[in-house]
């Protein structure tokens, strides 16, 4: 685990993997004798120059190093004295030059040169510079330079990096997937995505104040670990270390005070027009500031605006700015603002916020306005602050429905609930008394984990005050998507019978996202009802509705997340698993329009449950994490099934300690109803501990319910685990049933369990390939697994190796999942189902007298079968069978 103290060494070479490859071709190919980096300070310029001199050492150069500093620039050599050979005289500056020359050319030769490291280069004297470049070209000197972005017109680096000998490598600011890896490798664990969002967004991609707020998070105990996952506190801002305050303040030292007037303006009131701020006195600094890198100025559409260059900026400048100081700062933003008409519609937040920091009232009207922005924009809470700033008698219905919402979002059902339930009072028109039960259906549902009955009686009591068949159609759709959700697909699905095939177009935004909702919901449902290829069908369809809205500039729908949760499912049931993976990541990263709240959650699921049957553990364990941490405290319907997840991905990886700690929470969950699926997590921790029959026994129980209930997909996943687990004979009659109205994914299940039933090693390895091509890998790997045992046992060892090959790279991708077949895979005769689970117990170092009363058998027979087993896998004693199959906690 990351400290405070401690960060690592390669911290701002990660990402840098091109420029290393790029140092090292130049280095080893001809015709090159130098090697540039530019960037702005912190993104690791002299990090990756010193592993550039590394490689360098490695393959046989000689290496040095000298740094320019202002200070030395008025000194001829001053930089390179302690490099000069002896016997350079520079009283005659001409004849010392070539005598360094004659003499290094000497010491050094094209394939083993001096690589000389210079760091700020641009800071270089020119004498120097001038015995460097004569050193270059005869070839005896490779030069490894920094130059800061805005110094590469200085002279030294002009003089040295002339023609086509020098390579130029730029380093940019780290991307949002570079910053979450970073942290992924540094904090070795998940990071929460809206952690990583603050991060990189407060950072600017810049290496070095990542690292200073990493540092700082962790020294204030405000970047923890919940035993799954790394997250931030919710505090507004983050902490900010000496350190870094003292480079950002270094770099503002040199600011005349009209100059640091001006930062002051823009550290308090965000992104400013060039227009307002040209009417302040002084700021004619405006041009200065943004060639020192301090002010950024930007043209969205018909206005130009100015912000401070990097977001950290805005932490340390308001700290030095007086109180009385801010204040007037604000008052005169906002008047401004107002005498040119705040036209823009992000401009009533702006307006907003700086009257209440700046006076601490605002017009409620005002607010409201702010307040749907921020909502719209996933920011409920800023949001929040915006509607408790409106008085009680400001409180309008819309005021009251924002807010119910907002609530919900924010993780607040009850007060959620009162809110609406104001709201519903003063719902006079059909309209609103639709908005409300929309509204409350939602939060008793995703919030509150409500029963079917509470969250239909929801429904149900706005029926009596609506009668427009528009209306009334949405509250069927609500309906349908309400039984969709809590488990009940078939009734789901006859509530949309009647749903209109045609999409409406998307300036009929009510009917557009009534139909994005059914399809999205009918999608969904025919996934869990194990029809993937005609549910990817619809969720195609209200996918390409909502990008139909966006790209007509109607902003991104509600109804998106749902659209693309629902594709997820889908694609994944019909056995497209990695175009799935990619389009949930896709979404999930989305720079403009990534999901929040729980419009995330209910992408993450169907991401946890493609990355599970995958046979990704680690993936399904941190977006489950995910969930879980989200749907902390309150007990939303999908969080018992998220606990479920992770505690099935857990013991898959073997960490029994963390599936028995996710499945001891959902135990504790007061969940008014529960779904088949969430027993995969007892079931895969019974086989983790080595009590296969016990979870065989929850696998039968769960495929019996699911079938009961009409859950096709989820009966398909616990009898495809039942098979693997040795009970092919019970589940594959019942699979081939399920494969005649099921799609691809479920005829090659079906035929996993037929192969391992009649243990058929041709149809295991035909089986294998599809599972490869759709994604599944760890059901490749099992099978061709299988395959390779009835090979040993059949006698054709040519085969067998093939198969065992193919295992293997199929297994290489199941970020290291453990499963019985694995384990005990290369006997030389395959192992029983029986002797299979004495083994994993016996490798586990459980004696032969508790295996026996775990299994009801007699300790005997267990000694008997474990000496079957060890002829089979080649060992003769338990500490063999224990390295041979590894142990859970290994």
């Amino acid at each position: 685990m990351a400290t405070a103290e401690v960060m690592p060494r390669r911290w701002s070479l990660v990402g840098r993997d091109a420029e290393l490859k790029a140092f090292e071709d130049v280095l080893d190919g001809t015709g090159y004798n130098g090697f540039f980096i530019f960037g702005e300070p912190g993104v690791g310029k002299t990090r990756l120059a010193e592993e550039c001199l590394a490689v360098a050492g490695l393959r046989g150069h000689t290496v040095g190093r000298a740094t320019a500093t202002a200070a030395a620039a008025g000194i001829p050599l001053g930089a390179m004295a302690h490099l000069l050979p002896d016997g350079v005289n520079l009283s005659d500056p001409v004849a010392g030059f070539a005598t360094a020359v004659r003499l290094m050319s000497r010491a050094y030769t094209a394939t083993a040169r001096l690589v000389l490291l210079i760091d700020d280069l641009h800071l270089l004297d020119s004498a120097s510079a001038l015995l460097l470049r004569q050193l270059m070209e005869t070839g005896a000197v490779f030069l490894v330079g920094t130059v800061h972005s805005d110094a590469s017109s200085e002279e030294g680096v002009v003089t040295l990096g002339r023609g086509d000998a020098v390579h130029h490598a730029d380093l940019r600011s780290l991307t949002w997937p570079e910053v979450n890896e970073l942290l992924r490798r540094t904090l070795a664990g998940h990071v929460h995505r809206e952690t990583v969002d603050r991060l990189h967004a407060a950072s600017g991609g810049n290496p070095l104040y990542l690292g200073e707020l990493v540092r700082g998070a962790l020294a204030e105990g405000r970047l923890a670990n919940d035993g799954e996952i790394w997250r931030l506190s919710a505090a507004e801002s983050l902490p900010v270390t000496r350190r870094l305050t003292d480079l950002i303040r270094h770099r503002l030292a040199a600011v005349p005070p009209c100059g640091r007037r001006l930062l002051d303006v823009l550290a308090l009131c965000g992104p400013v027009s060039v227009a307002d701020l040209e009417h302040d006195p002084g700021t004619g600094i405006l041009d200065e500031l943004e060639r020192a890198g301090l002010v950024t100025v930007v043209r969205e559409g018909r206005r130009t605006y100015a912000r401070l260059a990097h977001p950290l900026y805005e932490e340390v400048l308001p700290a030095d700015i007086t109180e009385l100081r801010r204040q007037k700062i604000l008052r005169e933003r906002a008047d401004r603002l107002e005498r040119t008409g705040s036209r823009r519609k992000e401009d009533a937040m702006r307006l907003a916020s700086y009257r209440l920091d700046g006076t601490g009232t605002a017009d409620p009207a005002l607010l409201l306005q702010a307040a749907r922005l921020a909502a719209y924009g996933g920011d409920h809470a800023r949001a929040l602050v915006f509607l408790r700033a409106i008085p009680e008698e400001g409180l309008t219905f819309p005021a009251l429905l924002l807010l119910g919402r907002t609530l919900s979002e924010a993780g607040r059902p009850q007060e959620a609930e009162d809110v609406l339930h104001r709201a519903d009072g003063r719902a006079t028109t059909e309209s609103r008394a639709l908005s409300v039960a929309l509204a409350r259906t939602h939060n008793l549902m995703w919030c509150r984990g409500a029963s079917r009955e509470e969250a239909v009686a929801a429904n149900d009591a706005a029926r009596d005050r609506v009668t427009s068949p528009a209306a009334l159609w949405a509250l069927r759709v609500n309906e349908a998507n309400i039984l969709s959700n809590l488990g009940h697909h078939a009734e789901s699905l006859r509530l949309l019978d009647s749903m209109p095939d045609e999409e409406p177009p998307v300036d009929d935004v009510a009917g557009a996202a009534a139909w994005t909702a059914a399809a999205a919901t009918r999608a969904s449902t025919l996934s869990f009802l194990g029809r993937g290829e005609e549910a990817v069908r619809w969720a195609e369809r209200a996918v390409a509705l909502c990008a139909r809205a966006r790209d007509e500039s109607r902003g991104q729908s509600p109804q998106e997340a749902a659209a693309r949760s629902a594709l997820v499912l889908a694609l994944t049931e019909s056995g497209r698993l990695e175009e799935a993976r990619v389009a949930g990541e896709r979404a999930y990263t989305d720079p403009a329009g990534a999901p929040t709240g729980w419009q995330r959650t209910l992408l993450l699921f169907p991401l946890a449950r493609n990355a599970w049957l995958a046979g990704r553990p680690a993936s399904a364990r941190r977006w489950y994490a995910e969930i879980v941490h989200d749907t902390r405290p309150q007990g939303v319907i999908i969080r018992p099934l998220a606990l479920a997840g992770l505690a099935a991905a857990a013991a898959l990886q073997g960490d029994v300690r963390a599936a028995e700690t996710a499945l001891a929470e959902y135990a504790g969950l007061a969940v008014p109803v529960h779904v088949p699926e969430e027993r995969l997590g007892e079931a895969w921790t019974h086989v983790a501990r080595g009590e296969q029959e016990k979870a065989r026994t929850v696998l039968r129980a769960a495929a019996d319910e699911a079938r009961e209930r009409g859950q096709f997909s989820s009966e398909t996943v616990f009898l495809t685990d039942l098979a693997r687990l040795g009970g092919a004979a019970g589940a594959a009659e019942r699979l081939a049933e399920l494969a005649r109205t099921g799609g691809p994914f479920t005829a090659a299940r079906a035929r996993l369990a037929a192969a391992l039933a009649s243990d058929d090693p041709d149809g295991l390895s035909a089986v294998a390939g599809d599972f490869d091509r759709m994604g599944a890998s760890l059901l490749a790997a099992e099978a061709a697994s299988a395959a390779a045992e009835l090979w040993r046992r059949f006698g054709d060892p040519r085969r067998a190796s093939a198969a065992a090959t193919r295992s293997a790279a199929s297994a290489a991708l199941c970020e290291g999942a453990r499963t019985p077949v694995l384990r005990t895979a290369g006997a030389a005769v395959p192992l029983t189902a029986r002797e299979r689970e004495i083994a994993i117990l016996a490798a586990e170092g459980m004696a032969s007298k508790d295996i026996a009363a775990r299994l009801t058998i007699s300790v005997r027979t267990v000694d008997n079968h474990l000496q079957r087993v060890y002829a089979k896998l080649g060992v003769s004693a338990r500490r063999e069978l224990a390295d041979r199959l590894g142990r859970a906690d290994a």
